[in-house]
Parts: C-alpha cells; sequence; structure tokens
C-alpha cells in the first residue's frame, strides 16, 4: 500500500494521538526503500482497524438475535396498520386499485403494494399459463471471463 502511494507521491500523516509524530514515508536514506519500523506500524494499524470492523459486525450480529430472541422484529413499522391489513387485503382482492386505497387509507401507493405483495403474486400466478405444460429448455448458464491486468 505504501508503495503505491507513494509512486503517486502521496503521504499518510496521522494528525493526533499517539502515533501523530510518525512519518509513515519515511524511506531509507541510502537504499529508498521503506524503513522495516514504517511497514510494521502500518501493518498493525491496518490489522487493528480489521479487528475492529471484525468486532463492529460480531456485536450486531450478536445484537441482532438477541433482539430477534425477545421477538422484536428489526426494520421499519409498516405504514399499514396491523388492524387495517385485512381490510385494505380484501379490498385489493375486490378490485379495488391501489391508487384508491392509498387515499382512502392515508398511506402511499408503495405501502398499500407492501401490504397486498402476496396476493399480487398469486393472483398473477393463477391468471398465467403454467410453463411446466409447455416445452422449454432450460436457459443456458452465464459465463464470465475475467483478464488479469498488468
Amino acid at each position: 500500500m505504501l508503495d503505491v502511494l507513494h509512486a503517486g507521491r502521496l503521504a499518510v500523516r496521522i494528525h493526533d494521538g499517539a502515533f501523530s509524530a510518525m512519518d509513515l514515508t519515511a524511506r531509507h536514506p541510502r537504499t529508498g526503500q521503506l524503513l522495516s519500523t514504517v511497514k510494521f506500524m502500518v501493518q498493525t494499524l491496518a490489522a487493528g482497524g480489521e479487528l475492529q470492523r471484525d468486532l463492529q459486525r460480531e456485536l450486531t450480529y450478536d445484537g441482532l438475535r438477541a433482539a430477534e430472541a425477545k421477538g422484536n422484529k428489526g426494520g421499519r413499522r409498516p405504514a399499514v396498520p396491523a388492524d387495517k391489513t385485512d381490510a385494505v387485503r380484501t379490498a385489493y382482492l375486490n378490485r379495488q386499485s391501489i391508487a384508491s386505497l392509498a387515499r382512502e387509507y392515508d398511506v402511499s401507493r408503495g405501502a398499500i403494494r407492501t401490504a397486498v405483495d402476496d396476493l399480487a403474486a398469486s393472483t398473477q400466478t393463477a391468471s398465467t399459463p403454467s410453463t411446466s405444460d409447455q416445452n422449454h429448455s432450460p436457459p443456458e448458464p452465464l459465463m464470465c471471463y475475467f483478464r488479469e491486468s498488468m
């Protein structure tokens, strides 16, 4: 990483804290190679950052599992309250439009679509002819090729 930064004439400086006095771009005066202490410090800082990221991910995951065990469902609350969802779904099945339902319940059309999402999928599959009756070959797999650039 430091070689890339040096080639682009970029410098890495820590502005405050315990490492603020250390020059992370220091090179040997005769050979021009990075000092081993600089390499060690950068690798140590990178390992510390990776450890911090992994701990954050682990703690977040543990918190989500604990909330789920208590019965809390994560995410936003639905805009259509649970006591009105059945009425919205019944009206949708009776061919009332999504826009009129949104006006009636004072929510967005997206909220109505979310409330009737599984109904919309089941009504579409019921009206569409089954593809198992037709003789179709399975789609061909998608092939990706990558070239290594130097």
